[in-house]
């Protein structure tokens, strides 16, 4: 059984996206509350419509939001482990709990509220044990940490430099300035990048992505009754998640290979969602990467076949991944970087507005898609929408 095509995003609704902490007095259950109703309204659904929910991380809970929103009945509910790396795979549960005749109308949804635990200081949040131990004590505190490691030597064994991940922050940075939703609106130049202070070397403040608050949801059915709905359907290709075993720990263990060190470990997932879809890379018109640092935007670009290993930086620095004039566009909508960062559902939104072709910046005649969900700890995740 297969998932192609048989499904699609009828409804996108998101909550205005704020600066970390910025959101109170709401709760988390307000934004995702809100986030639900605004895309089951898109739809051109309602409410008790919804029979199922899907989630990529721990901590929302079906019964609360059950009882918030006057659902009747609930048919299916499912979380995908890990964390980001998931955003993409989400719609994959929903597509699968669809076509396997569990549920018919399943939102894939998360929020993000910083106030008390910001991920950026995830590792170091969580008391020492033996697993921590390892790396908390090497000054491994923080997501930004680790994955500079794997930035460095990306840089040692490709010459992949800093000037090539700035094009990738100041390119999104472009992208947000005409983007209403987006947060940051102030233009960044080459000076402005260097300029910035150092986090951890080679990521200054403009490779991290930003602190939001907010909450994105997507409405999900099959393509059948998409047709007769209210908005055209973006129609799910195809949806994987999972990643190879020697990434599982490349987080903070590190004792992958090089060909995995130097990548976004995102390669076995990219293989398997083309193989689903029936397409490759030059089919894809734009793209939404997950953009949580300037150098997994990179090594996602050669892990997805844009272009090959260790050309990721002369390639973004060509202008490839440019709104106007690139061959690939990528995070039309100012991305993680420059927009908000909902772990990822912040890019399903703006694929669904290429698709439906009413972005802010659409990319004129798009037909697909790719949406990528973080490099992370597995599962990683990918998600393919045709118009």
């Amino acid at each position: 059984m297969t998932i192609k095509d048989k499904t699609a995003i009828v409804g996108i609704g998101a909550t205005p996206y704020t600066k970390r902490g910025q959101s109170a007095p709401q709760t988390m259950e307000e934004l995702i509350a809100k986030a639900v109703l605004k895309a089951v309204d898109d739809a051109g659904l309602k409410i008790t419509d919804v029979d199922g929910f899907a989630y990529f991380a721990g901590g929302h809970d079906t019964s609360l939001l059950t009882e918030i929103l006057g659902i009747p009945e609930i048919r299916f509910t499912a979380t995908l482990t890990g964390a980001g790396g998931g955003s993409a795979g989400a719609l994959g549960l929903a597509a699968s709990a669809i076509v396997g005749g569990l549920a018919k109308t399943v939102v894939v949804v998360c929020g993000v509220q910083q106030a008390v635990l910001r991920y950026g200081t995830y590792s170091s949040s969580h008391p020492a044990d033996p697993y921590s131990s390892f790396y908390l004590y090497s000054g491994l505190v923080s997501p930004g940490q680790a994955f500079a490691l794997l930035a460095r030597r990306h840089m040692h064994l490709y010459g992949t430099t800093r000037e090539q991940f700035a094009e990738v922050a100041m390119s999104t940075r472009l992208n947000a300035l005409s983007n209403p939703a987006a947060l940051m609106k102030k233009p960044m130049t080459k000076e402005d990048y260097f300029n910035a202070p150092m986090i951890s070397d080679p990521h200054c403040l403009f490779d991290f992505c930003l602190e939001t608050d907010g909450a994105v949801a997507a409405v999900v059915t099959s393509s059948e009754r998409a047709k007769d709905l209210k908005q055209k359907p973006a129609y799910i290709l195809a949806s994987t998640h999972g990643g190879d075993g020697n990434w599982g720990r490349s987080l903070y263990w590190f004792n992958m290979p090089d060909d995995l060190f130097t990548s976004s470990g995102h390669n076995t997932v990219a293989k398997q969602l083309y193989e689903m879809a029936g397409v490759g890379p030059k089919d894809i018109d734009v793209a939404q990467i997950y953009d949580h640092f300037t150098s997994q935007v990179i090594m996602q670009l050669e892990d997805y076949g844009f272009c090959k290993r260790g050309e990721g930086g002369p390639f973004v620095a060509s202008g490839a991944i440019r709104h106007k004039g690139g061959s690939i566009p990528v995070n039309t909508d100012g991305g993680q970087l420059s927009c908000a960062y909902i772990w990822g559902m912040s890019h399903v939104k703006e694929a669904v507005e290429q698709i439906r072709g009413t972005a802010v910046n659409q990319v004129k005649d798009a037909e697909l898609c790719l949406v990528t969900g973080g490099p992370s700890n597995i599962p990683m995740s990918g998600l393919i929408l045709r118009r």
